[in-house]
């Protein structure tokens, strides 16, 4: 089944030169394409939106400042099951339950600053995507 989500590579990940391996994993997954890229800073009320539903919990303002402390890469993926394989290829939050080969395996280091954010649901990749990709149909 062919699907589209949203990808954020986050300021950790910018900082620490990261962008070019996590997108070549990326890539090199067979029957993926990235069909937009982009660098950006996220401003409050993007940050607010995607982030929403977490507000008033006690992660949610620290989380807020994180990402909005440097750019983040912003891109959109399309392919076979391509929401529940990056959410695979990213591993789980914390990088020390993440298994090598994992990009939190491999490059994580504590849980609130975890590289990467990948859509966990068809319903939130299109709430997501039209945050980030308005124009995108």
């Amino acid at each position: 089944m062919s699907q589209r989500t949203l990808v954020l590579l986050k300021p950790d990940a910018v900082r620490r030169g990261l962008v070019g391996e996590i997108v070549g994993r990326i890539e090199r997954k067979a029957g993926w394409t990235i069909s937009a890229m982009e660098l950006r800073t996220l401003d409050q009320d993007t940050l607010e939106q995607h982030y929403g539903e977490h507000k008033g919990k006690p992660f949610y303002e620290p989380l807020v400042e994180f990402m909005a402390s440097g750019p983040v890469v912003a891109l959109v993926v399309d392919g076979e099951r391509v929401i529940e394989g990056v959410r695979a290829l990213a591993g789980p939050t914390d990088p020390i339950a993440a298994a090598p080969g994992s990009i939190r395996g491999d490059f994580g280091t504590i849980v609130r600053e975890n590289l990467i954010h990948a859509s966990d649901s068809e319903e939130s990749a299109i709430r997501e995507l039209k945050i980030f990709f308005p124009g995108l149909s």
